[in-house]
């Protein structure tokens, strides 16, 4: 595949180039330069001076959690599946070729869209949410009794989107199984939570010795952790244990923020998620929203003004399908903190870069989030240029004009495609 007359953006650059042809060539990007020439048996399609950027990374998904929480428990996997594919197929519609999900029972999904039998991104896995009791990834009844006296583990347990572990030894083995079923990173909650009702965002979840457990583990198969995390006590104790990305981080202080920097730490914010609350929250569940919200400002003003450019671009989106059919406005809500450029290089070089903490457990070996030879194709033609009006974005179907993943079309709206 030739894409001719091409203004490309690289996922590094503040810029795009003048009229450029990049050629696709067995799943990668094969050469770049002025206009060439393509094999004989070539699609080529003439760019006609719009934008090529890097598919999309979500870095902060749940593809298998946009069921409500009250659908979730009154329904099994066999619909959760049904449900993700769906999801899955509208966030390639979106762009995003590929998502880090970091919390949700994930791995068939991500088996059959690699096996070709439904359409979606690719899927970088952290399996269930492994949280403490009462923290965030805890939606037992409050009428069911502790496992302590015989009480059983709820739905979203037994259907392996979330681990309620406490202590070191649950810990190693919660780790090592998220990992042996296919996980490229391991996913802790480490503070309070918005959409869990009975952790408040103040609180901190494990103790640094649990953390250092899952840290070691992870290591140990060379890959990463991961903390959904609020508060500055729970980043400093992640951030101290060995933590590689903190989820979140609204409610941090300067001082945090630079101990993540000195240790290299990634920062994973989103905005979206705090813009339309769920449907079918409890009063407080929604004042936990918005305190997450006014956080926001201080997060990213702390950020640009400490020059900590390690922050990555995710939506964060659950239980709302609607809301995430509009995914792409988050380009938009982070201009108030952001130039354009800055926020494409998030949501493609910058995360390319953060997902490849996996290592040897990267799924798809190879570099993602950038135009460059040798990269995996994934790529978008887009009419207008978001540099100048990221708004671009906002509608899809008519300005995403050609989707391709893995070096096959996705979507092709030029010369009569589809």
């Amino acid at each position: 595949m030739l894409f001719n007359g091409a203004r490309v953006f690289d996922g590094r650059s503040d810029e795009l180039t003048g009229p450029t042809s990049v050629l696709l060539a067995d799943g990668k990007i094969a050469a770049i330069g002025e206009r060439g020439d393509a094999p004989s048996d070539a699609l080529v399609i003439d760019a006609d001076g719009r934008t090529l950027t890097p598919g999309f990374i979500d870095g902060h998904a749940h593809v298998m959690l946009q069921p409500t929480l009250a659908e979730a428990a009154n329904t099994d996997l066999a619909y959760h599946g049904l449900y993700g594919a769906s999801m899955a197929k509208l966030y390639l519609s979106r762009g995003y070729t590929t998502i880090r999900d970091t919390g949700g029972n994930t791995f068939s999904l991500k088996k059959a869209i690699d096996a070709g039998i439904t359409e979606g991104p690719r899927i970088f896995p952290s399996g269930p949410i492994i949280s403490q009791t009462s923290g965030h990834g805890d939606f037992t009844p409050a009428a069911e009794p502790s496992r302590l006296v015989g009480g059983h583990r709820d739905n979203m347990q037994m259907d392996g989107h979330l681990l309620v572990v406490d202590g070191v030894p649950e810990m190693l083995q919660a780790a090592r199984y998220v990992l042996g079923r296919g996980a490229s990173q391991i996913k802790l909650a480490v503070s309070g939570g918005c959409a869990s009702e009975r952790d408040p965002l103040d609180i901190t979840e494990f103790t640094a010795e649990e953390i250092e457990a899952a840290v070691k583990v992870a290591a140990d198969w060379n890959t990463y952790v991961a903390t959904h995390v609020y508060n500055t006590s729970g980043v400093r104790r992640a951030v101290e244990a060995g933590v590689r990305t903190i989820e979140h981080a609204n409610l941090i202080d300067a001082k945090t923020l630079e101990l993540m920097k000195e240790h290299g730490t990634w920062l994973s914010p989103q905005v979206s998620v705090y813009v339309q609350d769920p449907p079918g929250l409890a009063p407080a569940t929604k004042r936990k929203f918005a305190q997450a919200r006014e956080g926001l400002d201080t997060l990213f003003g702390l950020a640009k003004k400490s020059g900590f450019d390690r922050i990555g671009f995710g939506s964060d989106i659950i239980s709302a399908p609607d809301t995430l059919a509009r995914i792409n406005e988050e380009f938009v809500h982070r201009t108030k903190w952001f130039d354009p450029a800055e926020i494409l290089r998030q949501a493609t070089g910058n995360n390319g870069r953060m997902l490849a903490l996996s290592g040897p457990r990267n799924p798809y070996p190879g570099t993602l989030g950038v135009i460059e030879p040798g990269a995996l194709a994934d790529v978008l033609l887009i009419d207008g240029d978001p540099l100048a009006d990221p708004s671009v974005l906002t509608d899809p179907e008519r300005n995403l004009v050609v989707i391709v993943k893995d070096g096959q079309v996705f979507k092709n709206l030029l010369d009569g495609g589809k």
